[in-house]
Protein backbone atom coordinates (compact mmCIF):
# COMPACT_ATOMS: atom_id res chain seq x y z
CA UNK A 1 0.00 0.00 0.00
CA UNK A 2 1.55 3.01 -0.98
CA UNK A 3 0.98 5.85 1.22
CA UNK A 4 2.45 7.80 3.89
CA UNK A 5 0.34 7.85 6.53
CA UNK A 6 1.35 8.33 10.55
CA UNK A 7 3.26 4.66 11.27
CA UNK A 8 1.19 4.70 14.78
CA UNK A 9 -2.54 4.99 12.77
CA UNK A 10 -4.70 1.86 13.01
CA UNK A 11 -5.45 1.15 9.10
CA UNK A 12 -9.35 -0.25 7.96
CA UNK A 13 -9.24 -2.67 5.45
CA UNK A 14 -12.21 -1.53 3.52
CA UNK A 15 -12.72 -4.82 0.84
CA UNK A 16 -15.14 -3.86 -2.54
CA UNK A 17 -16.64 -6.83 -4.25
CA UNK A 18 -18.72 -7.19 -7.40
CA UNK A 19 -21.95 -9.40 -6.48
CA UNK A 20 -22.13 -10.99 -9.85
CA UNK A 21 -25.49 -11.72 -11.10
CA UNK A 22 -27.30 -9.11 -8.88
CA UNK A 23 -24.92 -6.46 -10.70
CA UNK A 24 -24.16 -4.85 -7.61
CA UNK A 25 -21.03 -3.21 -6.05
CA UNK A 26 -20.84 -4.14 -2.34
CA UNK A 27 -17.91 -2.74 -0.18
CA UNK A 28 -17.34 -3.71 3.46
CA UNK A 29 -15.11 -3.08 6.97
CA UNK A 30 -15.16 -3.02 10.46
CA UNK A 31 -13.91 0.66 11.87
CA UNK A 32 -13.26 -0.47 15.78
CA UNK A 33 -9.34 0.48 14.97
CA UNK A 34 -10.57 3.85 12.94
CA UNK A 35 -12.72 4.79 15.63
CA UNK A 36 -10.10 4.14 18.36
CA UNK A 37 -7.82 6.92 16.67
CA UNK A 38 -11.19 9.04 16.96
CA UNK A 39 -10.99 8.63 20.38
CA UNK A 40 -7.63 9.26 20.81
CA UNK A 41 -7.69 12.43 18.77
CA UNK A 42 -10.54 13.71 21.21
CA UNK A 43 -8.83 13.09 24.54
CA UNK A 44 -5.14 14.82 22.82
CA UNK A 45 -6.98 18.13 22.32
CA UNK A 46 -9.23 17.75 24.88
CA UNK A 47 -12.75 17.47 22.88
CA UNK A 48 -15.72 15.36 23.72
CA UNK A 49 -19.12 15.00 21.76
CA UNK A 50 -22.10 14.39 23.52
CA UNK A 51 -24.40 11.13 22.22
CA UNK A 52 -25.87 10.66 19.73
CA UNK A 53 -24.18 12.71 17.98
CA UNK A 54 -20.71 11.39 18.57
CA UNK A 55 -22.76 8.26 17.29
CA UNK A 56 -24.00 10.07 14.07
CA UNK A 57 -20.07 11.57 13.21
CA UNK A 58 -18.62 7.82 13.71
CA UNK A 59 -21.32 6.60 11.49
CA UNK A 60 -20.74 9.43 9.06
CA UNK A 61 -17.31 8.46 8.44
CA UNK A 62 -18.18 5.29 8.15
CA UNK A 63 -20.23 5.74 5.33
CA UNK A 64 -17.85 7.97 3.53
CA UNK A 65 -14.88 5.76 3.78
CA UNK A 66 -17.44 3.15 2.50
CA UNK A 67 -18.08 5.40 -0.12
CA UNK A 68 -14.61 6.50 -1.06
CA UNK A 69 -14.10 2.65 -1.43
CA UNK A 70 -16.49 2.58 -4.47
CA UNK A 71 -14.75 5.84 -5.63
CA UNK A 72 -12.20 6.18 -8.22
CA UNK A 73 -8.83 6.63 -5.86
CA UNK A 74 -8.27 10.20 -7.10
CA UNK A 75 -11.47 11.38 -5.48
CA UNK A 76 -11.92 13.74 -2.72
CA UNK A 77 -15.52 14.31 -0.36
CA UNK A 78 -16.54 16.71 2.15
CA UNK A 79 -20.04 16.16 3.52
CA UNK A 80 -21.69 18.51 5.79
CA UNK A 81 -24.54 17.02 7.42
CA UNK A 82 -27.16 19.55 8.76
CA UNK A 83 -29.41 18.23 11.18
CA UNK A 84 -31.98 19.37 13.52
CA UNK A 85 -32.43 16.29 15.99
CA UNK A 86 -31.74 15.70 18.81
CA UNK A 87 -30.40 19.49 18.62
CA UNK A 88 -29.57 21.73 15.63
CA UNK A 89 -25.92 20.57 15.16
CA UNK A 90 -23.67 20.37 11.66
CA UNK A 91 -21.58 17.02 11.12
CA UNK A 92 -18.84 17.75 8.91
CA UNK A 93 -16.66 14.87 7.65
CA UNK A 94 -14.20 14.88 5.11
CA UNK A 95 -11.71 11.95 3.08
CA UNK A 96 -9.62 10.97 0.63
CA UNK A 97 -8.41 7.71 -0.58
CA UNK A 98 -4.85 9.03 -2.04
CA UNK A 99 -3.86 8.58 0.87
CA UNK A 100 -6.65 6.49 2.84
CA UNK A 101 -8.06 9.04 5.49
CA UNK A 102 -11.22 9.95 7.16
CA UNK A 103 -11.54 13.02 9.49
CA UNK A 104 -14.00 15.34 10.76
CA UNK A 105 -15.99 17.07 13.43
CA UNK A 106 -19.36 17.99 15.21
CA UNK A 107 -20.38 21.59 15.20
CA UNK A 108 -22.89 22.64 17.33
CA UNK A 109 -22.40 26.65 17.52
CA UNK A 110 -23.14 29.01 15.31
CA UNK A 111 -25.62 26.51 13.08
CA UNK A 112 -28.56 27.73 11.71
CA UNK A 113 -31.71 27.16 13.62
CA UNK A 114 -34.48 27.40 11.07
CA UNK A 115 -34.79 24.92 7.77
CA UNK A 116 -34.82 21.57 7.05
CA UNK A 117 -31.94 18.73 7.65
CA UNK A 118 -29.65 19.53 4.65
CA UNK A 119 -27.05 16.90 2.94
CA UNK A 120 -24.39 19.07 1.20
CA UNK A 121 -21.73 17.06 -0.38
CA UNK A 122 -18.47 18.28 -2.34
CA UNK A 123 -16.39 16.57 -4.67
CA UNK A 124 -13.57 17.18 -6.19
CA UNK A 125 -10.81 15.72 -8.33
CA UNK A 126 -7.33 17.06 -9.93
CA UNK A 127 -8.04 18.83 -13.32
CA UNK A 128 -12.02 18.80 -12.83
CA UNK A 129 -14.21 21.51 -12.01
CA UNK A 130 -15.66 20.20 -8.23
CA UNK A 131 -19.20 19.04 -7.68
CA UNK A 132 -21.17 20.49 -5.33
CA UNK A 133 -25.31 18.80 -4.55
CA UNK A 134 -27.44 19.89 -1.90
CA UNK A 135 -30.46 17.66 -0.67
CA UNK A 136 -33.16 17.77 2.16
CA UNK A 137 -33.58 14.35 4.16
CA UNK A 138 -35.70 13.24 7.50
CA UNK A 139 -34.26 12.59 10.72
CA UNK A 140 -31.09 12.08 12.04
CA UNK A 141 -29.73 8.46 10.96
CA UNK A 142 -26.44 9.74 9.12
CA UNK A 143 -26.97 5.92 7.19
CA UNK A 144 -30.11 7.20 5.90
CA UNK A 145 -29.14 10.21 4.83
CA UNK A 146 -26.32 9.04 2.77
CA UNK A 147 -29.10 6.70 1.12
CA UNK A 148 -30.84 9.63 0.35
CA UNK A 149 -28.05 11.53 -1.23
CA UNK A 150 -27.19 8.53 -3.63
CA UNK A 151 -31.01 8.26 -4.42
CA UNK A 152 -31.31 12.14 -5.23
CA UNK A 153 -28.04 13.55 -6.42
CA UNK A 154 -26.03 10.15 -7.59
CA UNK A 155 -29.14 8.96 -8.99
CA UNK A 156 -28.09 5.31 -7.93
CA UNK A 157 -30.19 2.86 -5.52
CA UNK A 158 -27.77 2.40 -2.54
CA UNK A 159 -28.16 0.44 0.83
CA UNK A 160 -26.22 0.50 4.05
CA UNK A 161 -26.29 -1.99 6.76
CA UNK A 162 -25.52 -2.20 10.33
CA UNK A 163 -23.48 -5.42 11.51
CA UNK A 164 -21.85 -6.13 14.88
CA UNK A 165 -18.67 -4.96 15.98
CA UNK A 166 -19.12 -2.04 14.52
CA UNK A 167 -18.74 -3.66 10.61
CA UNK A 168 -21.06 -1.88 7.85
CA UNK A 169 -21.92 -2.87 4.54
CA UNK A 170 -22.62 -0.28 1.21
CA UNK A 171 -24.55 -2.05 -1.81
CA UNK A 172 -25.19 0.17 -4.38
CA UNK A 173 -26.59 -0.51 -7.66
CA UNK A 174 -24.40 -0.92 -10.82
CA UNK A 175 -25.87 -0.87 -14.39
CA UNK A 176 -28.53 -3.47 -15.50
CA UNK A 177 -28.66 -4.04 -11.75
CA UNK A 178 -31.47 -6.17 -9.69
CA UNK A 179 -33.30 -3.06 -7.80
CA UNK A 180 -35.92 -5.05 -6.41
CA UNK A 181 -33.75 -7.46 -4.70
CA UNK A 182 -31.26 -4.54 -3.78
CA UNK A 183 -34.55 -2.66 -2.12
CA UNK A 184 -35.69 -5.69 -0.27
CA UNK A 185 -32.52 -6.93 1.11
CA UNK A 186 -32.47 -7.34 4.62
CA UNK A 187 -30.04 -7.47 7.29
CA UNK A 188 -30.47 -11.36 7.25
CA UNK A 189 -29.43 -11.60 3.84
CA UNK A 190 -26.60 -9.41 3.80
CA UNK A 191 -25.06 -11.60 6.60
CA UNK A 192 -25.35 -14.77 4.00
CA UNK A 193 -24.58 -13.05 1.17
CA UNK A 194 -20.65 -15.26 0.90
CA UNK A 195 -23.12 -17.92 1.02
CA UNK A 196 -26.67 -17.50 -1.09
CA UNK A 197 -24.67 -15.29 -4.09
CA UNK A 198 -21.60 -15.21 -6.14
CA UNK A 199 -19.03 -12.10 -4.41
CA UNK A 200 -15.93 -11.33 -6.43
CA UNK A 201 -13.14 -9.34 -4.48
CA UNK A 202 -11.88 -6.48 -6.76
CA UNK A 203 -9.92 -4.44 -4.28
CA UNK A 204 -8.61 -3.42 -0.55
CA UNK A 205 -8.38 -0.10 0.06
CA UNK A 206 -6.80 1.11 3.72
CA UNK A 207 -8.14 4.16 5.80
CA UNK A 208 -7.13 5.53 8.90
CA UNK A 209 -8.56 8.78 10.37
CA UNK A 210 -6.15 11.84 10.29
CA UNK A 211 -6.79 14.91 8.89
CA UNK A 212 -3.76 15.51 7.47
CA UNK A 213 -3.76 19.40 9.47
CA UNK A 214 -0.55 21.15 10.83
CA UNK A 215 0.43 25.00 11.52
CA UNK A 216 1.50 25.34 7.63
CA UNK A 217 -1.17 24.04 6.28
CA UNK A 218 -3.19 26.85 8.72
CA UNK A 219 -1.68 30.12 7.80
CA UNK A 220 -3.57 30.91 5.21
CA UNK A 221 -6.24 31.11 7.43
CA UNK A 222 -4.74 33.49 9.37
CA UNK A 223 -3.62 35.57 7.05
CA UNK A 224 -7.04 36.08 5.29
CA UNK A 225 -7.93 38.09 9.01
CA UNK A 226 -8.15 41.69 9.02
CA UNK A 227 -5.06 43.31 10.48
CA UNK A 228 -7.54 44.29 13.68
CA UNK A 229 -8.27 40.92 13.97
CA UNK A 230 -4.31 39.71 13.63
CA UNK A 231 -3.69 42.19 16.25
CA UNK A 232 -5.98 40.40 18.84
CA UNK A 233 -5.39 36.69 18.21
CA UNK A 234 -1.31 37.82 18.66
CA UNK A 235 -2.55 39.79 21.89
CA UNK A 236 -0.35 37.80 24.07
CA UNK A 237 2.46 37.11 20.82
CA UNK A 238 1.31 33.67 20.46
CA UNK A 239 -2.08 32.63 18.44
CA UNK A 240 -4.53 29.58 19.08
CA UNK A 241 -4.98 28.06 15.90
CA UNK A 242 -7.94 26.08 15.20
CA UNK A 243 -8.38 23.47 12.66
CA UNK A 244 -11.57 23.45 10.80
CA UNK A 245 -11.68 19.76 9.68
CA UNK A 246 -11.19 17.86 12.65
CA UNK A 247 -11.03 20.58 15.67
CA UNK A 248 -6.95 20.02 16.69
CA UNK A 249 -5.69 23.06 18.33
CA UNK A 250 -1.99 24.51 17.30
CA UNK A 251 -0.21 27.16 18.47
CA UNK A 252 2.17 29.44 16.93
CA UNK A 253 4.37 32.49 17.65
CA UNK A 254 4.17 35.93 15.97
CA UNK A 255 7.36 35.83 14.81
CA UNK A 256 6.53 32.67 12.98
CA UNK A 257 3.75 33.49 11.46
CA UNK A 258 5.66 36.74 10.23
CA UNK A 259 8.38 34.90 8.92
CA UNK A 260 6.10 32.43 7.01
CA UNK A 261 3.77 35.60 5.29
CA UNK A 262 7.05 37.43 4.16
CA UNK A 263 8.20 33.96 1.97
CA UNK A 264 4.86 34.24 1.04
CA UNK A 265 5.02 37.55 -0.83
Amino acid sequence: MSQMLEPDLSVVDLRSYFVRKRNALLVRGRFSPLYLDYYLHLMQYGMQNAEPLDLMLKEALAALALHLCSRPQDESCAWTIHVKEPQRANVFVTGSTRPGRVAGRVFTEDVRQEGEAMFIAQTTRPDQPPRQSMIEFHGSDMLKAVEAFYTTSEQRLTRFFRLEDEEFVQISAEPDCDEAWLSELTLEQVLALETNEHLTLLETRGYVFECGCSVERLMPIIMRLPQDDLDHIFADGVAQITCPRCGAVFRTPKESFEQWRSQQS
